[in-house]
């Protein structure tokens, strides 16, 4: 079975982030419309040739074969865009971050229960390789209890022109968003969150620093972003009682679409690099082990929601997740600046 879908944006977003992988299922998803506000030169390649361009939105929404509309569009836009489609009967896939403001969210999650239908923010990082790999050294049981994880996204970019905006046009929401889900998704919901968020290349932006640490009880995650970071830092560090595991390197998928190196070709998405574990078995001898990737695809974003649509099986993220991960956002710029939050469960 075939599931037609449609995408609101003709942007980087669609083309890069979504495209690629819904056109590499064909045998479970059909591109059917494209909504754009005006022409693209893009829309003239041969792999788009299949698919309907349009600048009315109601071709869209008042097409009976769409099952899931895409919402692709900058920020601010979202949530009126989303509520359109469920209010027309349509399953919503929206880009990150998935609204503005936690109320929004909540009202959608609400009419798309109301409706009966199915709403997701597009957390394709859950199939980072790096993302992946950590998860599996931690599920594996070697490291013992859990006490602490270090996440970070960091890159060297020191020229930041003046771009003032608001705080869903900053590095919290545009990084922090996955790399919070990442953890969110791993570990629930956490009992307080401790913030400190600053624009460090240029005051006048939003912000382009962030670290956010969420503790669990004696566990403590620290997820952390800066645009002013030389030196190539661990992607993932995890400590437990057992032992230690060490990643440097991040998932190849946006290297690879860069590059243009599509989903099935063979180099898409390769990761050479290898990652670090050392612990303790239960002979209390130490071990030393390499860890290769795992193999990362954010088609996968794609293949959970067919079989949510198709089969009815459990969004592949949780409405409570995806809330909790918007409070965190939100919280993060109240005034005064919260130093540290304690969340109700």
């Amino acid at each position: 079975m075939t599931l037609h879908c449609a995408f609101i944006g003709f942007g980087k977003s669609t083309t890069r982030y979504h495209l690629p992988f819904v056109l590499n299922r064909k045998d479970t998803w059909h591109v059917a419309h494209i909504y754009r506000r005006s022409a693209k030169p893009e829309e003239q390649h041969p792999q788009y040739q299949h698919i309907h361009f349009t600048s009315d939105l109601d071709e869209v929404l008042n097409d009976p074969q769409v099952k899931l509309v895409v919402v692709c569009t900058h920020a601010d836009s979202h949530f009126d865009y989303a509520k359109r489609a469920l209010e027309a009967g349509k399953n919503v896939l929206v880009e990150k971050p998935f609204t503005p403001t936690l109320d929004e969210a909540k009202q959608l999650f609400a009419l798309a229960k109301e409706k009966g239908l199915t709403i997701s923010p597009y957390q394709n990082r859950r199939f980072d390789s790096c993302f992946l790999t950590m998860k599996k050294v931690i599920e594996s049981g070697k490291l013992g209890e859990i006490v602490e994880i270090e996440s970070h996204f960091d890159m060297y970019r020191p020229v930041a022109e003046t771009k003032p905006g608001l705080p869903q046009d900053g590095a919290f929401y545009g990084l922090g968003v996955h790399t919070m889900d990442q953890i969110i998704s791993l570990l629930g919901r956490p009992d307080r969150v401790a913030y400190d968020i600053r624009s460090v290349r240029n005051p006048a932006n939003p912000d382009d620093t962030f670290e956010t640490q969420l503790f669990y009880g004696n566990l403590k995650a620290v997820v952390k972003t800066s645009h002013l970071v030389k030196i190539e830092y661990p992607k993932f560090i995890v400590h437990g009682t057992n032992g230690s595991y060490l990643k440097y390197g991040i998932d190849q998928q946006e290297t690879s679409l860069k590059a243009n190196i599509m989903p099935g070709e063979p180099s898409f998405g390769a990761d050479d690099s290898i990652g670090q574990l050392e612990y303790m078995n239960a002979e209390g001898v130490a071990v030393r082990e390499e860890v290769k990737p795992e193999v990362g695809d954010y088609g996968r974003v794609y293949d959970a929601l067919y079989e949510t649509i198709v089969n009815g099986t459990p969004n592949f993220v949780k409405e409570s997740e995806a809330l909790t991960n918007m409070e965190i956002l939100e919280r993060g710029f109240e005034q005064p600046s919260p130093s540290a939050i304690i969340l109700a469960k």
